[in-house]
This record gives structure tokens, sequence and C-alpha cells, in this order.
């Protein structure tokens, strides 16, 4: 399991760090991102945020509009993963392989908020190609505890709009 969250951080590094070819040629970043914006999404998150459970390791830097992701990397992919910004705890998060959805899987209280916290809206993207970390098709549940209009201008987006790049 924890060859996945190195295998993670892998991903996200080769996704995200697309910036110079073997042959020394500069390749594009996505559309949208910056190589400010590429540091901070690569720049892990503190260690044992507060509010968060304990045993948590961080798979992410600060992600526009989604802040830090934190999950224990025996149970990534699936979940539960935690979001966190600014001192903290913002939601809860799952992914599920297109296939489980397609095959009629069901869940069962996968989905909870952290003690003290009350889901405020739920988010469900659909990644046709997955992304690092995650990269078959699936879908990214966010069970938000903040208001869109709050976390969608997190981690610097000033769009209030989700990136091209996510």
């Amino acid at each position: 399991m924890l060859r996945r969250a190195v295998a993670f951080t892998a991903l996200l590094a080769a996704f995200c760090l697309a910036t110079t070819s073997l042959s020394g040629a500069q390749e594009k970043l996505p559309p949208g991102m910056t190589p400010a914006i590429l540091k901070m999404m690569m720049t892990p998150g503190p260690p044992n945020p507060a509010g968060l459970p304990a045993g948590l390791k961080s798979f992410s830097g600060c992600i526009p509009t989604m802040g830090y992701h934190y999950a224990r990397p025996q149970d990534f992919p699936f979940g539960p993963i935690y979001g966190w910004y600014k001192g903290k705890p913002i939601f809860t998060e799952v992914m599920i392989d297109s296939k489980m959805f397609g095959g009629g899987k069901s869940f069962d209280e996968v989905l909870k908020p952290l003690p003290g916290y009350h889901i405020d809206h739920v988010d469900i993207w659909y990644e046709a190609h997955g992304h690092p970390g995650f990269t078959i098709p699936h879908y990214d549940v966010h069970a938000w505890y903040v208001p869109k209009s709050e976390h969608m201008y997190y981690c610097g987006n000033t769009s209030g709009k989700r990136p091209a790049f996510l």
C-alpha cells in the first residue's frame, strides 16, 4: 500500500513536472497551469494537520479549489481522503472506479463527515482519463464542509472556477 503512495507521488510528479523532456526541449504545462502553480501543487502539505485523523500522509500540495489531500496509505486510492486548508478540515472524498458503478456495485456509509463537521454540499467529478494517483476512469466524490463560494478560491485560484488542468 505504501507503494501506492509512492506511485501517486511519482505519477503526480510526472504529470505536473512536464517542463523539460529528455531531449532538453521545453514542454508545455497543461492549460492554465503556471510554474508557480506547479510548485505549489508539488509541495506536500504540513504533516499531521490539526483536525484530521491520526496516521494520515500528505498526498498532494495545495491544489486550486481543493486544498491539500491526506489519506492513510493503506486506504488509497479509494479513501477516505481528507481535504485540509488554512488550519481546518474541508472535505471527505472517495474515488470510485467507473467500472464499479457501471457494474452495479453499491457502497454504504463510505463518505462520512469528520466528527463535529457537517456536509455543506457534494461534488461528483468524472475523471474520464483518471489523474495522477488513480489513472483509470473514475469518479471523485467530494463531500465538502465549506461552501462552494469559499473553496473555489483556495490555493490562489482567483477565477472561482475549476481550472482546466484539473
